[in-house]
C-alpha cells in the first residue's frame, strides 16, 4: 500500500491531540515530521505536548521542530486555556517526554523535508499559518514541490468562533494566513463551514475513554475539559473535531463538497480582523474595480459540506469506527 507522506504543523491543543492520534494510528499515513507553532498555547508548550504525544504513541523517531513564537506582526495573545486547559491538554499535567526537539527551526525542516520528496509531501496545518509563511520565504519553490496543503482554519461563509468575524487559527496570525492562501500552491481550506458539521457525540467519547494503550488513555483524559467547553459554550453534544477533519478528507475526499474562490484575509486592526473573504462570482466578476484586492489571487479549494455519517474513519490506534463522526451537511 502506498502511504501518503505527511508533515503536520500543530499547536496541541486537545483537538490537535485527537488529530495526531488519528494520523499516527492509520496505515495510510506516513508522518515524517511535526512542526510546532504558537496558538492554543505558547510554542514552547506546544513543543512539549507534541513530543509527549509522539513518545506515548511509540513514535519518538519522528522529529519535532519548534517554530514561530508569535505572529508575523504583533505578539502572542496568550492562547486559549479556557478551551484546552492551562497545559493545552485538558489539564492532564503529564510529565514531559524524555526526548527533545531538533535544533533546526520549523520553517527550515518543513522546507527541507518537502524538498527531499518533491511532489510527495502533504502539509497539514492545524494551527496559525506562521510557520508556512516563513517556509515560503526560506524556499519559494515550495509552491511547486508540495503535493498538497490542507489547512484547518478560516470561515468563508459562516461566522467565526474566536470573534463574530474570525476563526481562531486565522485570527492568531491574519497576515500569515493571507500570504499562505495567496501563495499559489494546491491548497484546500477546512474552515468552520465544514468542521462545525463534524463532531464526536458524547456516547462516542464515553467509548473512547475506555480504550487502553498509553496514547489512547492520555488523549481520553484530556478530552473531558474540551468537551465541557463545547457543550457549555457551543451548545452541542460532545465535541467538534476541527483538526481531524482534514485528515478524514485525505482518506476519502469524495465525501466532501467544495467550491473554488480566491480568498483574502482581513488584516487591519478592527472588528473584521481575521475574516477570510472569498471573492464572489467567476473570473469576469473579479475584474470589477471593487474586487481589486482579489485580482491575481489563486483560487482556493474551500470545503463547505460533508456526507454526514459516511465519514467514519477506521483507526487501529483507536480500535473502533467513530460512529457519528459527522452530522448531516445542510
Amino acid at each position: 500500500m502506498d502511504k501518503r507522506l505527511l508533515m503536520i504543523d500543530t499547536d496541541p491543543g486537545v483537538d490537535d491531540a485527537l488529530a495526531l492520534q488519528f494520523a499516527l494510528g492509520l496505515p495510510q499515513f506516513d508522518v515524517r515530521a511535526l512542526t510546532t507553532v504558537f496558538g492554543n498555547v505558547a510554542v514552547e508548550l506546544a513543543t512539549t505536548n507534541a513530543l509527549r504525544l509522539l513518545h506515548l504513541a511509540g513514535r519518538a523517531d519522528i522529529p519535532v521542530a519548534q517554530g514561530a513564537a508569535h505572529p508575523l506582526a504583533g505578539a502572542f495573545d496568550g492562547g486559549a486555556p479556557f478551551v484546552h486547559g492551562d497545559d493545552g491538554q485538558g489539564n492532564t499535567n503529564h510529565p514531559p517526554a524524555p526526548t527533545q526537539a531538533v535544533a533546526q527551526p520549523a520553517a527550515e525542516l518543513l522546507a527541507e523535508v518537502v524538498g527531499r520528496h518533491p511532489g510527495q509531501v502533504t502539509l497539514v496545518a492545524l494551527g496559525p499559518l506562521t510557520n508556512l509563511a516563513h517556509a515560503l520565504r526560506v524556499r519559494p519553490s515550495l509552491v511547486h514541490e508540495v503535493a498538497e496543503v490542507v489547512v484547518m482554519g478560516g470561515n468563508a461563509f459562516c461566522a467565526g468562533n474566536a470573534t463574530p468575524a474570525a476563526e481562531a487559527n486565522v485570527l492568531s496570525d491574519p497576515d500569515a494566513a493571507d500570504v499562505v492562501l495567496g501563495a499559489g500552491w494546491p491548497l484546500t481550506l477546512f474552515g468552520l463551514d465544514v468542521t462545525q458539521q463534524v463532531n464526536l457525540p458524547g456516547a462516542v467519547l464515553d467509548e473512547l475513554a475506555r480504550l487502553t494503550g498509553p496514547l489512547s488513555a492520555y488523549v481520553g483524559q484530556g478530552v473531558p475539559f474540551y468537551r465541557r467547553f463545547c457543550e457549555r459554550v457551543r451548545q452541542i453534544d460532545g465535541i467538534y473535531v476541527h483538526d481531524a477533519t482534514p485528515l478524514a478528507y485525505l482518506l476519502a475526499p469524495e465525501l466532501f463538497r467544495f467550491v473554488h474562490h480566491p480568498v483574502r484575509v482581513d488584516t487591519p486592526p478592527g472588528i473584521g480582523r481575521g475574516k477570510t473573504w472569498p471573492a464572489p462570482g467567476g473570473p469576469a466578476q473579479l475584474q470589477r474595480p471593487a474586487l481589486r484586492p482579489w485580482h491575481g489571487r489563486p483560487a482556493v479549494k474551500i470545503a463547505v459540506g460533508v456526507q454526514g455519517h459516511a465519514v467514519r474513519p477506521q483507526s487501529s490506534a483507536l480500535g473502533l469506527a467513530w460512529p457519528g463522526w459527522a452530522s448531516p451537511a445542510p
